[in-house]
């Protein structure tokens, strides 16, 4: 009856953990590659167009060839530096990424529309927007404590 009752959590353990993985592939829709870990962010989104069209963040955020936009560079050596506990130009009372608070991070407000963001939602020639999915990754990193991983 033991070994039994081992086995029958031993399967459900497995099956949760397939579970969790299909979900989380599940809600990243265009990019379903996207994990909630800094260097996934950075190429899947920030350095990656998406197959839904939405365009990479450094097209806009880059210092190659012109003044990032917002005075946030997200390119590959220097984008954690400029959004993790740094404030935000168009709102200095808020951080880019307040590890640990995704919704004191104005980066989730920016992207989200959140009213009262100065300027537009981002990506600024969206739609196509991040998704539900994808934003909720990012989220889920910030609430990580937003690690340099």
């Amino acid at each position: 009856m033991k070994r039994l009752r081992l086995v029958i959590v031993a399967t459900t353990l497995a099956l949760g953990a397939v579970a969790c993985d299909e979900s989380l592939s599940n809600i990243a829709g265009p990019t379903p590659d996207l994990e909630p870990t800094f260097q996934s962010l950075q190429h899947e989104t920030f350095e990656s167009t998406d197959v839904a069209g939405r365009v990479a963040c450094v097209t806009c955020h880059t210092n190659v060839g012109r003044t990032p936009s917002g005075g946030m560079n997200l390119l590959h050596d220097v984008a954690y530096d400029q959004i993790v506990n740094v404030s935000s130009t168009q709102v200095p009372s808020m951080k880019r990424v307040n590890p640990g608070s995704p919704d004191t991070s104005y980066m989730v407000h920016k992207i989200e529309g959140v009213p009262g963001i100065v300027g537009r939602r981002m990506p600024f020639n969206g739609p196509p927007y991040l998704t539900d999915g994808q934003i909720q990754i990012m989220r889920r990193w910030i609430e990580l404590g937003a690690p340099r991983n």
